[in-house]
């Protein structure tokens, strides 16, 4: 098991956010957790990642208990997160903006990697002198998994990669990430958009006001009648 959380709850002063959430990713999947506004789900993220201080339970990574850990020791055992919105340094180019995901890397790291980004986002190498602000949605959004892809993650933590995109760019975000799977990449992929994050997914969440509701196979969350009549539309 390469992530096992158990009974971890996190605060926002005194509001609680998240509710004694249990789940675990093996090595090698891909694992959806859906719900809607409001449910928790960026914080799940943040308090993984470090960001968000962690109230109680705990947080294991390939063995290690690093619920306490530092977000950049995090980054450093390969724990790397695409946050909400993409938030990409729009007035650098876009090749800084790459190289900045690597900087816990070798100079050699980083050369290997970026080459790597540029033949899965084509378009990210072309325009590579060009500021990232220039770039639209979707790709804003490839430049800011090119980014996490830079640190050389062994989980990458994928917080609503699909807002604001078109039908036909989220379906593009979300082979990449299947593609990244089968690259050997485990992904916690955070999602609004249920069906397509789970018809893609090995095994999914569900959380609700904090709490983990339900757990099972993609597809089976995706036949589930519950699931359906509160994230599907059916």
């Amino acid at each position: 098991m390469l992530l096992e959380v158990a009974g971890l709850s996190s605060f926002y002063g005194r509001i609680q956010a998240l509710y004694e959430v249990s789940l675990s990713v093996e090595s090698g999947e891909l694992v959806a957790l859906v719900g809607g506004n409001g449910a928790g789900k960026t914080t799940l993220l943040r308090t993984l990642s470090g960001v968000q201080p962690a109230g109680a339970g705990r947080v294991v990574f390939d063995g290690e208990d690093i619920t306490h850990l530092a977000p950049e020791d995090r980054v450093r055992r390969g724990i790397v997160q695409v946050p909400e919105g993409r938030q990409v340094f729009a007035p650098l180019a876009i090749e800084d903006n790459l190289q900045l995901g690597g900087y816990l890397r070798s100079r050699a790291e980083r050369d290997e990697v970026i080459e790597r980004v540029y033949e899965m986002f084509p378009a990210l190498r072309e325009r590579r002198r060009q500021p990232a602000g220039t770039l639209s949605g979707g790709q804003q959004q490839m430049l800011a998994i090119g980014r996490a892809l830079m640190a050389k993650p062994r989980l990458l933590l994928l917080d609503e990669p699909s807002m604001g995109l078109a039908p036909l760019l989220v379906a593009e975000i979300m082979r990449t990430a299947a593609g990244l799977k089968k690259a050997g990449v485990t992904l916690l992929l955070v999602e609004q958009n249920a069906t397509a994050a789970l018809e893609i997914a090995d095994r999914g969440y569900v959380l609700e006001t904090g709490r983990i509701v339900l757990s099972d196979t993609g597809a089976e969350l995706l036949a589930n009648d519950r699931v359906k009549a509160a994230y599907l539309g059916l």
